[in-house]
């Protein structure tokens, strides 16, 4: 999904003339609509079936997203040219990409209105409930399938903003999704499952690791750091650094 959403931010900027910055909102606002539609028809109904078989239905999604990229955009890759990617900001010795700085900002801004929403909110402290306590939740009274099909909304429009963001950076091809829905899950097992700020912690020791190993070594050895790191959170704390012992 997020893939599909670099190509909505391409889209935009190639024809529209809108800057990934602002065809955000609107992307972010179309995914949540998709999400909520596709949990409510096609997922919902696989919520009591065994785990092999949602893991089967949302490959065939996944494949479905990627070939669909595949048959419009083509197997090139696509990418925009913004006037801040020749721009740079200098603090001391270090030397930071303006387009990756202002990605990591308006990453941190988006995770901090979703603090904020299941923080401060009647319906993010409900979904919560329902994710810490499912028949609590039915009990009372709390509409836990409009609760599910919400959450699912919330996170592709988090995943289509991604992809809006990413888009500055680098180009996309129909086939990033493999690459990426297995770091997302790598970062989310190393920060702990259920862990907002675990992800966050999760994805900047990821970041930094895989910069520093191609630094020092080759980029292609980048992953291998990584996934080091991986396999030494689930030896030494295997619910992850800011996840609870009982998460599941």
């Amino acid at each position: 999904m997020m893939v599909v959403g670099m190509y909505l931010a391409w889209v935009a900027f190639d024809y529209a003339e809108l800057t990934p910055l602002f065809s955000l909102p609107l992307i972010a606002l179309l995914f949540f609509g998709l999400g909520y539609g596709l949990q409510r028809g096609l997922i919902s109904p696989f919520i009591n079936r065994p785990e092999h078989q949602q893991f089967l239905l949302l490959l065939a999604i996944a494949t479905l997203l990627v070939n669909g990229c595949l048959a419009i955009a083509g197997p090139d890759s696509r990418g925009i040219q913004l006037e801040s990617q020749f721009d740079s900001y200098e603090l001391g010795p270090l030397v930071f990409d303006a387009v990756r700085v202002h990605a990591a900002f308006a990453a941190m801004a988006i995770a901090g209105l979703l603090w904020l929403f299941f923080t401060r909110t009647r319906i993010g402290k409900a979904i919560r409930a329902a994710a810490d306590n499912h028949m609590g939740a039915l009990v009372v009274g709390l509409d836990v399938r409009r609760l599910y099909a919400v959450t699912f909304g919330i996170g592709a429009a988090c995943v289509g903003a991604a992809g809006a963001l990413m888009i500055t950076i680098i180009p996309v091809t129909p086939f990033l999704a493999a690459e990426y829905t297995l770091l997302a899950f790598v970062i989310v097992i190393v920060g702990g499952l259920g862990s907002m700020t675990g992800a966050l912690l999760g994805g900047l020791l990821i970041g930094v690791s895989e910069a520093v190993a191609g630094l020092l070594l080759q980029p292609s050895l980048k992953s291998m750091f990584s996934f080091g790191l991986l396999i030494l959170v689930l030896l030494l704390r295997p619910q992850g650094l800011l996840g609870r012992k009982d998460a599941r």
